[in-house]
């Protein structure tokens, strides 16, 4: 591969966008595509080229893929691949499960292209912030050929092993992620339940062995009710469902875990599915019989 790839990037959403913009940034010649092509259009502020087709990209050297679902990407390489061109390495970035990864690497197999899984742990904000992280698995060649690529994005970059390992990497990441919020949103309400202001509870907290970058970031969140979406209980309820059947097939009991799904479940049959998953503290408020309002208190998010 070359020193300078020339990369193809599929899905500009809140996450791609901002990904995508750091490639540029960091001088990378990238050629960008999205169904609805106004939301790629930003990217050309920073030196991106914005494409009409996903066919457009195929003859990229690298393309990245970051969409919502495992249909989406089987649809958007399915439109990359439909010609002559192709690329020489497909970096796959989504959330999706095991089976569509395995399948979507028997595909690329298939035409000589290398594929290398890489889903990341973060959101629009962390990506800013400078604190994105990826997982990788598949050739070591293509991790070691996409680092610097991976580093422009992001400052880690995990290499996990073969096939689809860095699949379960973010199953479990996103399914921890589940519980947490559902358990730090039991203790701030207990905690204001019984007297504590929850900016008070959640500086201690934030302070302690038990704080965390995630704690602190939740923290404005839980303090002033701000629930402006990171990620919907949609695509977390989705992830708990795949680390649930992660569970099933490799023996594994997840109780706590399947109890989080139900709770997100709830959640959304309740109408609470289009601010972020940080509802949860909502939920568990009206079930301890409070009304959350906001503090308005000036707490700090642990980002900047």
């Amino acid at each position: 591969m070359s020193a300078h790839p020339s990369v193809g990037w599929i899905g500009t959403g809140r996450m791609g966008l901002e990904m995508a913009a750091r490639l540029c940034k960091g001088g990378a010649d990238v050629l960008a595509w999205n169904r609805t092509r106004a939301k790629a259009e930003p990217l050309a502020a920073y030196g991106a080229k914005v494409a009409d087709r996903v066919a457009d990209l195929a003859a990229r050297d690298i393309v990245f893929c970051m969409v919502s679902a495992w249909k989406d990407v089987k649809q958007v390489m399915g439109e990359l691949l439909a010609g002559k061109a192709q690329p020489r390495l497909v970096i796959e970035c989504s959330s999706i499960s095991l089976e569509g990864s395995a399948e979507l690497r028997q595909m690329l197999a298939a035409r000589g292209i290398d594929y290398l899984a890489a889903p990341v742990s973060g959101n629009a904000k962390v990506i800013k912030a400078g604190k994105l992280s990826f997982v990788c698995s598949g050739p070591r060649k293509s991790f070691d050929e996409a680092l610097p690529l991976l580093k422009m994005i992001a400052p880690a970059a995990s290499y996990v092993g073969e096939g689809e390992l860095a699949r379960i990497v973010k199953i479990c990441h996103n399914v921890f992620l589940g519980v947490v919020t559902q358990s730090l949103a039991e203790i701030t309400v207990l905690a204001q339940k019984a007297g504590v202001p929850r900016h008070a509870f959640l500086e201690f907290l934030n302070q302690s062995v038990m704080g965390s970058m995630f704690t602190r970031y939740k923290t404005p969140a839980f303090v002033n009710l701000d629930f402006k979406v990171t990620f919907t209980p949609e695509l977390l309820k989705k992830d708990m469902d795949l680390g649930l059947d992660a569970g099933r097939r490799f023996g594994v009991p997840m109780p706590l875990a399947a109890a989080t799904r139900d709770l997100v479940q709830a959640m959304m049959d309740r109408g609470m599915k289009e601010e972020d998953f940080a509802t949860l503290l909502l939920q568990q408020a009206q079930a301890s019989g409070i009304a959350l309002k906001p503090e308005n208190v000036e707490v700090k998010d642990g980002l900047s």
